[in-house]
């Protein structure tokens, strides 16, 4: 991965003699700067990773710092992306409507906002999780905005750093809940990153000519034909069976998660097959539908069959792959707070 307070300055209006903003478009524009849904998106992964590092041991307030934080980062690194690539959202039919093209905000509000939004989720996440989970959401800050942003213009490469950055979340809830990242933490990003790779390349597939209009250097808009975008979104897609199983071969979920896994990656897959035989704008749209259906269900299965930290599968698989990033403030899960 809400309660957000929005700075009460007001935009500038359309028209000398329009009246300013009422302070509830303020908080809108606000969380359209911010990408709401998206960070929702985050928070939910977040979540996810919190609660199955914790196995059942938990508590509420621990999880709603780690979520609060969570966001409010998130929030703070839309709003600055979108800052940076305000000129390029001006060409492009899909975001021209965006705050800051459209003139709804300005670029100082976006730069406060984006700042002390970023500043804030850090902060708490520091203080009612755990630092390497403050840690790995400043790198998630500065991979997107300071790396993966500026390289959307010059390589197609740039989606692979874009998964790395939506990969992170669920290992930071993992370490919020622990304070250390484990095996299963490392698997779990490796699944969203995974599941990133077909969900981009539809995204973009369908929108090519505008990326190209904008002149980002994705792969479908510099791959015409589309043959190596689809063969890749399939390649990933499959990819998704083995590291999906592999959460349940170290015993963090069970054999009904991996039953689960497996049938929705080979509904997945005949998705992506499909695009791979007609590439058409249409085959595109269905694959990203499917992309942001299967994400869901497979968290939801996740969680429905995690196992606890009294699982016998959990105790003969987990002592042996603890990753040796360990903090000396209490995680989160385990009555860590602010």
């Amino acid at each position: 991965m809400d309660t957000v307070t929005a700075p009460t300055s007001t935009f500038a209006p359309a028209n000398p003699g329009a009246r300013k903003r009422p302070r509830l478009g303020v908080v809108s524009t606000y969380l359209e700067l911010a990408k709401a849904r998206l960070a929702a998106m985050v928070v939910l992964t977040t979540v996810v990773g919190f609660l199955l590092g914790a196995r059942g041991w938990w508590n509420p307030a621990g999880l709603l710092w780690v979520a609060l934080g969570t966001a409010l980062s998130a929030f703070g690194a839309n709003i600055l992306n979108q800052l940076v690539e305000q000129d390029r959202d001006r060409r492009m039919q899909r975001t021209r409507s965006r705050p800051l093209p459209s003139g709804r905000a300005t670029s100082g509000q976006a730069a406060r906002w984006g700042a002390g939004s970023s500043l804030a989720g850090l902060a708490i996440l520091a203080a009612g999780a755990n630092l390497l989970t403050a840690g790995l959401s400043l790198l998630t800050i500065a991979l997107y905005v300071a790396v993966y942003t500026p390289l959307k213009p010059r390589t197609p490469l740039s989606t692979v750093v874009g998964a790395v950055v939506g990969a992170v979340p669920p290992m930071m809830g993992w370490a919020a809940a622990t304070g250390r990242l484990d095996l299963g933490a490392w698997i779990l990003g490796g699944i969203l990153f995974v599941w990133q790779i077909p969900h981009f390349l539809a995204l973009a597939w369908m929108y090519r000519d505008d990326y190209a209009r904008a002149g980002y250097r994705m792969l479908p808009a510099v791959d015409r034909p589309g043959d190596l975008t689809a063969r890749l979104a399939l390649l990933y897609i499959l990819s998704l069976l083995p590291v999906t199983a592999a959460l349940a071969l170290v015993g963090v979920s069970g054999l009904s998660f991996l039953a689960a896994s497996q049938v929705l990656g080979l509904g997945f897959a005949a998705i992506g097959w499909r695009f791979v035989r007609r590439r058409t704008e249409p085959a595109a749209r269905r694959l990203f539908v499917a992309s942001i259906l299967y994400l869901p269900l497979l968290l939801v299965a996740m969680v429905a069959d995690m196992h606890g930290r009294d699982s016998s599968l959990d105790r003969a698989a987990t002592p042996s792959v603890t990753v040796a990033l360990v903090v000396a403030d209490p995680p989160a899960g385990a009555g860590g707070g602010l």
